[in-house]
């Protein structure tokens, strides 16, 4: 009686052994593009979030925000903020601030304001581009560890990008919160020329944004994005 030979499994078993270890580097590779982009994301995401008409309206609406003292009523905040966003998401021309005119006759917004406007939008434009890579990098980062079949790599990769999220929001937030000017004067030295962020209070930015606004879109994105990334953390560690 013939016996067949198992030969063919054995070599069958030695390619794949030896194919193994070259891919072992472009695995560890895919987990930490993975892990480090979605902190990028989410921030990004809940920016996006934030730069819209609807948390103008929750902000403008919520007690205690703060009334312009030069006479902008919330009516007048809620007709002339949204410009300032269309202006940024929709890639506009300068033009379609600088327009803008009070009843008057006289211009929504001077020169200094229209310059800060047009270095934000620049910002703006290379920050969502950026999370559009990130974005590409994460998706094919979770493909390749998903045909490498490597799930609990992949599960790993989401654990170590979501715990990354929390430090990096716990750190933002309290910088923020016990040290609110060094954070915002620091963000706008980090992204911005010096001297070309500062403006009287009578400037409509500022009657538009007050510092207030700002502080409390800082910490709408970090809850957000401090939730986002506990959602993650906690389906990862159910994952299978």
């Amino acid at each position: 009686m013939k016996i067949d030979s198992p030969r063919p499994a054995l070599v069958q078993d030695e390619a794949v052994a030896a194919t193994a270890p070259r891919s072992l580097p472009l695995v560890a590779l895919a987990a930490w593009l993975l892990s480090l982009a979605v902190p990028i994301l989410l921030v990004l995401i809940n920016v996006r979030l934030v730069m819209s008409p609807l948390f103008v309206q929750i902000e403008y609406q919520r007690p205690g925000f703060p009334d312009d003292i030069f006479g902008f009523t919330r009516d007048d905040r809620l007709t002339y903020a949204p410009y300032a966003i269309n202006y940024l998401i929709d890639n506009r021309d300068i033009s379609y601030l600088g327009d803008l005119r009070f009843e008057d006759g006289s211009p929504l917004f001077n020169s200094r304001e229209l310059r800060h406007m047009r270095d934000v939008q620049t910002v703006t434009r290379y920050a969502f581009l950026f999370g559009i890579a990130a974005g590409v990098v994460a998706f094919a980062s979770a493909v390749t560890l998903y045909r490498a079949r490597q799930p609990g790599i992949l599960r790993m990769a989401f654990l170590r990008g979501a715990l990354m999220t929390l430090l990096f929001i716990a750190v933002v937030v309290v910088l923020a919160v016990v040290g609110w000017q060094m954070f915002f004067t620091g963000f706008h030295e980090l992204f911005f020329s010096e001297g070309t962020w500062y403006f009287l209070t009578s400037d409509t930015l500022i009657r538009l944004f007050p510092e207030q606004f700002w502080f409390d879109a800082a910490l709408t994105i970090g809850g957000l994005t401090g939730l986002e990334a506990l959602a993650i953390w906690w389906l990862a560690r159910r994952a299978p």
